[in-house]
């Protein structure tokens, strides 16, 4: 499925499939439906129906398959669920793992090598391709050095930057836009999400993390955090990050939040203006009078550090103590002098 701010992209990519490389990389910010954009070409490079232009037919084998979830010339790679308690402990619970390993790659060499089942290509869809550690990214970078016949990667990445240059290098780079504020809303009021206005201006423009982040208990977490930076002289850290280390919030998500939140502060004293939280103006604006810009801007330069960090195996609560105790120096009123 596309969704409908897909269309220009996808007719454009169409017009060129005879010249379609071994490897394409898709680009773009993350919620604005990239995947969704790769299973679709997956598909229809698959499909055995003479004409792909408007989309794959559905209909024939090789869609019924890969509908399915079993052609046997598509594979997915992604971030590989790891088995979490002591081995062994019929209890052990699945844990989500952060990378793609070196032993997916190889498992993927034996598919790339073989003759595709259906005389067609076979297809790899790498997601996030940034994920990817250093050594299954060395080792995918032999085989799209030396592509075999009929094979085709596509890679989706949120950060390509992060990617080995060798690899990017060897991809055709597809950037794929994020939707015009009407095209989001439309769609958003289409899902019967209250307020759509407002979770898409929290979600920088991306009309699929604007759906995620609506859920009841993220809004609610989001909310108790905002209301605690917005006071930052009664603000506890030490308290703050263990409520937030004990609630599970990610890291990932708490460097988010704290990120948009100061870059409203700066673009409020600077522009006037409030990107993210456009319903905070009235919290937001004290704390745009008293700040240092430089000074805050140093600060929204260490959370972007720390958000780069998040899925590394850090200790949360310690990450967090420091970003609090940082955000109260970083937004205190200058001293008179």
């Amino acid at each position: 499925m596309l969704y409908p701010w897909q269309q220009t992209s996808w007719q454009s990519l169409v017009a060129q499939i005879d010249r379609l490389p071994h490897a394409l990389l898709l680009t773009g910010e993350g919620g604005i439906g990239k995947l969704a954009f790769a299973r679709h070409l997956a598909q229809a490079l698959l499909c055995e129906a003479p004409d792909m232009a408007a989309k794959p037919c559905g209909v024939c084998d090789a869609c019924r398959w890969y509908l399915a979830g079993n052609h046997p010339d598509f594979r997915e790679l992604a971030p590989a669920s790891e088995e979490e308690g002591e081995e062994g402990d019929s209890k052990a619970k699945k844990k989500p793992s952060q990378y793609i390993t070196i032993d997916q790659v190889r498992e993927l060499n034996d598919f790339v090598n073989l003759s595709a089942h259906r005389a067609g290509r076979r297809v790899t869809l790498v997601q996030p391709a940034e994920t990817l550690n250093a050594a299954a990214a060395n080792a995918l970078l032999k085989t799209l050095e030396e592509p075999p016949a009929g094979a085709v990667f596509i890679l989706v990445s949120h950060q390509w930057r992060r990617l080995l240059p060798t690899i990017r290098s060897r991809c055709r780079k597809l950037p794929l836009p994020v939707p015009s504020r009407e095209d989001a809303l439309a769609w958003l009021q289409a899902q019967g999400l209250d307020a759509a206005a407002e979770h898409l201006a929290e979600a920088g423009g991306a009309p699929l993390l604007a759906l995620e982040r609506a859920d009841p208990d993220a809004l609610a977490a989001k909310q108790r955090f905002l209301q605690e930076l917005a006071d930052p002289r009664r603000l506890d850290p030490l308290a703050l990050a263990e409520q937030l280390d004990r609630q599970k919030v990610e890291v990932a998500r708490v460097t988010d939040w704290l990120a948009r939140w100061v870059y409203d502060i700066a673009r409020l004293g600077l522009c006037q203006s409030v990107r993210y939280h456009p319903t905070e103006h009235d919290r937001l604006a004290p704390l745009a009078e008293q700040v240092e810009p430089i000074r805050l801007m140093r600060y929204h330069d260490t959370v972007l550090a720390a958000k780069k960090l998040a899925y590394h195996p850090l200790n949360a609560r310690l990450v967090y103590e420091q970003l609090l105790f940082g955000y109260q120096q970083a937004v205190r009123r200058p001293a008179k002098r």
